[in-house]
């Protein structure tokens, strides 16, 4: 089953707070916030918030487009992309 995207804002204490909810069969798997120009040469990449179950990471990763992201999450998951 494929993964799902759902925009929100995320109140992250920063001005990081575009955001998406990455679901799975119904169940939420992990969040995505976009780095804001704050972060200078990561300006506008993906960095995973939070991730539940075996999209847990104990370093975060970053990652330079929503593509590699859901890739990565996928493989996290156990499943081809």
């Amino acid at each position: 089953m494929s993964l799902r995207l759902q925009p929100i804002q995320v109140a992250t204490g920063s001005a990081d707070t575009e955001s998406h909810l990455v679901l799975s069969e119904g169940f939420l798997v992990a969040v995505l916030t976009r780095l804001s120009d704050d972060h200078e040469d990561r300006a506008g990449m993906w960095f995973l918030e939070a991730g539940f179950g075996r999209v847990d990471h104990p370093n975060p990763p970053t990652f330079s487009d929503l593509d590699e992201a859901l890739s990565w999450i996928d493989r996290q998951l156990g499943r081809a992309s």
